[in-house]
């Protein structure tokens, strides 16, 4: 028996390979299929099952495209409807990989159809559970993003996975091992574990979900708790894994095509497509096209699309680093983003030559910042997470974060000059594009974020641990 985590760090997400005597299942697999196949191959084995925890609200999983490459058997949990052939299973129904077994725990509270998968071994033993987004190291799934469609309040949400927890998951082994969906990072849940295996046992000590003398309502007090909204990409999302999609193949096809700076300026102005720069906020900074967003790929860039962007049908056009054209539009593809229609071929460099407009970000370093501050005119607003700022912050700053900028707009001068900042500059340059989109150029980024600010000794607030907060 083989069971591997196939861990993508940008999304916070696990998929699983399970192989036994020849045969494979796939559970939660991203869009680009050809890993699982290739490995399946490398094996001589043959993938029989796509397992599905649920109908995922993050990104767009790989299982229609994987079915109909190998003509594996999609299947979800009790309670579920597709508008592709699928298997919905029965509470406790059992699949056969090999000489090992996977059996059906429907676990509801996350979502209706939510499911985690008992693995067990030739000799019955349980090894494992697939626990998708009922069960985290650390958390538990957040209970309120399948309530409009379900008719049902968070709260009631939360009762449900209360059950699941303790009559499905909770009476299992301590030496069980825990495959949860996502890590930290992830929006899928509030408090979750840097780690992406671990065992029930361990969960059950420290896991305040699992807290063996907790009632009903403190766990949904508990659970409830702090929710902040949910990304506005979600239930787009949620939708295409419910109803299908495009193969992704035709995806690449239209968002790799090459575009003179000439048809990259007209493809802007005939689509509406928003100008999406992904380099580096230092690159952007220097020169971008104007009114371009910046959202950088080596940074939680699919995530942070779906949060700011919000609707996968908004046309994109891209800039990118020299050769990460496909690896972009993969990337944008996980998370239902299809609508890219090429990208500028020569990049900044093609668009400066064909003498087109370019604008920059003004910056400062942290250290010439700290003369500034005693002028109480000089305006300083902080990006980060309010949980972030609330842990420490400069003092005068004013918390607008970068989730909720459309929120905060109206606070930002439109003419005297501000000063911007996050952690380590990423998402402050990402700010730094909205603001200028919308017209507000009066911005300055104090370049190092809040690392650079601590470093050259400006005073801040005394820190409290956001374990505490």
């Amino acid at each position: 028996m083989k069971v591997e985590q196939i861990y993508t760090g940008c999304l916070s997400q696990g998929a699983y390979y399970i192989e036994s005597n020849g045969e494979a299942a796939i559970i939660d697999p991203l869009r680009e299929v050809t890993p699982y196949i290739e490995k399946a191959k490398k094996s001589k084995a043959t993938i029989k099952y796509i397992f599905e925890t649920h109908f995922h609200a993050d990104f767009v999983s790989g299982h229609v495209t994987l079915a109909k490459e190998t003509g594996a058997t999609i299947v979800y949990g009790p309670q579920a409807k597709t508008g592709f052939d699928a298997l919905i299973a029965k509470d406790q129904q059992e699949f056969k990989i090999g000489a090992v077994t996977l059996t059906v725990l429907h676990t509801p509270g996350h979502t209706m159809e939510s499911t985690t998968y008992l693995l067990r071994n030739e000799k019955n033993k349980d090894i494992a559970i697939f626990s998708g987004d009922t069960l985290f190291l650390g958390d538990v799934g957040r209970p309120d993003l399948a309530q409009k469609a379900a008719d049902l309040t968070q709260e009631d949400l939360a009762g449900i996975l209360y059950d699941s927890l303790r009559k499905k998951i909770m009476p299992l082994a301590d030496d069980v091992l825990v495959y949860p969906a996502h890590g930290a990072g992830s929006a899928c849940g509030k408090n979750l574990s840097k780690e992406t295996v671990g065992t029930l046992g361990e969960q059950k000590k420290t896991n305040y979900a699992l807290r063996a003398d907790m009632t009903k309502e403190e766990f949904i007090k508990e659970v409830t708790d702090g929710l902040l909204p949910p990304p506005q990409y979600f239930p787009l999302n949620v939708k295409m894994n419910k109803e299908g999609y495009e193969d992704i193949q035709t995806v690449l096809a239209s968002g790799t095509r090459p575009l003179s700076p000439e048809a990259f300026e007209v493809a802007a102005n005939e689509t509406g497509s928003i100008i999406l720069d992904v380099r580096h906020q230092d690159d952007f900074a220097r020169a971008h096209i104007p009114q371009s967003i910046f959202i950088g790929i080596d940074g939680g860039f699919a995530p942070w699309v779906g949060a700011l962007i919000g609707d996968v049908q908004q046309p994109l056009l891209l800039i990118t680093p020299e050769g990460r054209e496909e690896e972009t539009v993969t990337r944008l593809a996980r998370v239902g983003f299809d609508n890219t229609l090429g990208y500028l071929e020569g990049g900044i460099e093609a668009w400066k030559k064909a003498n087109k407009a370019v604008d920059t970000v003004d910056g400062i370093e942290a250290a010439e910042l700290d003369p500034l501050l005693k002028d109480e005119k000089n305006l300083v607003f902080d990006v980060r997470k309010p949980g972030e700022y609330l842990s420490e912050h400069l003092l005068d700053a004013t918390n607008t974060p970068l989730d909720y900028l459309n929120d905060h707009m109206s606070e930002f001068p439109t003419a005297a000059p501000f000063y911007i900042h996050c952690a380590g500059g990423y998402r402050s340059m990402i700010a730094a594009s909205i603001l200028k989109s919308r017209g507000i150029h009066n911005l300055i980024d104090v370049k190092g974020g809040f690392a650079s600010i601590k470093k050259a000794g400006i005073k801040v607030s005394d820190y409290v641990c956001p374990s505490t907060l």
